[in-house]
């Protein structure tokens, strides 16, 4: 009997284990924040409420119905930092210990093509990985604490521990692309001040590349021998930062609410930001229900793009939308295959980019259609609420507490789709590769 049990309980495939991990730490946040200790308001937490920030923390989103500074005691915020610690790590880990899984359950060919395009150290050893994503964590949230730390001391007037905490705090949920702040107004109080936009800024974009990424940076000097996936999320992370800079900047000019009473300097500062937080963190320095529309439909299309696989980011990720890209391009010039780099893309990688982003696009607007109709708000605010949480970003323009419990609940599981359903949709299309043998006649549906 005990036999049978342990066989039923048994996961068939890696993505399952994920799933399972971060609902188990879903569910334990849930309780913590339940706690009486954990809020400032009397009794304990709603139901929804702790589930909503618990599920936000966890798979590093950084939407909030709260008031997290207010709302929360020092007990319910170092609850959200340690849940924002073990998403984080847990992503890039799990990330990265499901390539070992895959290249281990696929065929010999597969395999030796997996590991020279990943190029990773240490492929099949898992102590070498857990170690690796670990320095590269301790490393960059250290660093970017104590120049926090420093700035909000020596700077502010604020006490040293006071400084601290807040200096851990927001490295933590910058390089784990959290977004969550410890003040009410999340950065906008410190929006001209580069000694903290510049520090937190960096530490979006570290973890946003990957750990994978970083590794093979720092190990190999030379550009030529960086792999297909680092050659391809440094230059779509560089492209769209800068893109996006340059679109935003330009849009809020000379927006009174924005950028219209700041100088160039802060202008530049301010604008450039706001391209890295969608990509994506979550933090804000200006209030984005005053932003021009065409700031809201290119936010947009930052945050469900996202960043670089094995990483803190999330959205489609920048390989899948530029494999989108080459695949449209060859498609133009009439080319077999699509190339990039002097490296042709298998057809499998192909379906698997599209899959993920049609699964995404269809995600999106499913669940905007539903909150259109449980709720009053505005389609354009809807949709950026609807595709802040798939991407687990967690920029709002304000009307997450607006939205009924319904509506919460559902941004919880667009929450949690969007954070874990890359990684197990494509785990599973890896594992469940079959080839058939024998083929069916050829068919030509018009298109277009």
């Amino acid at each position: 009997m005990r036999d049978q049990w342990v066989k039923r309980l048994r996961f068939r495939h890696a993505g399952q284990v994920v799933v399972a991990a971060f609902a188990a730490a879903v569910a334990v946040g849930t309780a913590l924040l339940m706690l009486p200790i954990a809020t400032t308001a009397p009794g304990s937490a709603p139901v929804v409420t702790a589930v909503f920030h618990a599920t936000s923390a966890v798979c590093v989103t950084g939407l909030s119905t709260v008031d997290t500074p207010n709302y929360w005691t020092p007990f319910g915020q170092v609850v959200i930092l340690v849940l924002i610690q073990i998403g984080g790590f847990g992503v890039m880990t799990l990330a990265s210990l499901l390539a070992i899984v895959l290249t281990k359950k696929l065929g010999l060919r597969s395999r030796l093509t997996a590991a020279s395009e990943t190029k990773a150290e240490g492929l099949g050893d898992i102590r070498s990985v857990l170690l690796g994503v670990v320095r590269v964590t301790c490393t960059v949230e250290i660093l970017v604490a104590t120049a926090l730390t420093l700035r909000w001391w020596l700077g502010y007037g604020h006490s040293f521990g006071r400084a601290a905490y807040l200096g851990v705090f927001h490295a933590v949920s910058a390089f784990n692309n959290a977004g969550f702040a410890l003040f009410s107004d999340n950065l906008m109080s410190y929006a001209r001040d580069v000694w903290i936009i510049a520090p937190i800024s960096a530490a979006i974009i570290l973890g946003g590349l990957g750990f994978p990424v970083i590794m093979e940076v720092i190990r190999v000097r030379r550009r030529r021998r960086w792999s297909l996936h680092t050659k391809i999320t440094l230059l779509m992370s560089t492209s769209l930062l800068l893109i996006g800079a340059v679109v935003i900047t330009a849009v809020e000019w000379s927006n009174p609410k924005t950028l219209g009473q700041m100088g160039l300097g802060e202008k530049l500062l301010v604008g450039t930001f706001h391209s890295v937080s969608p990509r994506t963190a979550g933090f804000n320095a200006w209030d984005y229900g005053q932003v021009d529309e065409g700031t809201l439909l290119s936010t947009i299309i930052l945050m469900f793009i996202g960043g670089g696989s094995a990483g803190t980011a999330g959205g489609i990720k920048v390989t899948t939308f530029f494999l989108l890209f080459v695949g449209i391009v060859s498609e133009m010039r009439g080319e077999t295959h699509a190339t990039i780099f002097e490296r042709r893309i298998a057809d499998r990688t192909m379906r698997q980019a599209l899959n993920v982003a049609l699964i995404g696009i269809a995600a999106v607007v499913a669940s905007t259609l539903i909150l259109t109709q449980i709720s009053d708000i505005r389609l354009a605010e809807l949709l950026f609420e609807s595709t802040s949480a798939f991407a687990t970003v967690g920029l709002s323009t304000g009307v997450t507490a607006k939205l009924p419990d319904a509506g919460q609940l559902l941004l919880v599981a667009l929450m949690f789709l969007g954070r874990l359903g890359p990684i197990t949709l494509v785990s599973a299309l890896a594992l469940r590769e079959s080839t058939r043998r024998y083929t069916y006649p050829e068919g030509r549906p018009l298109i277009g």
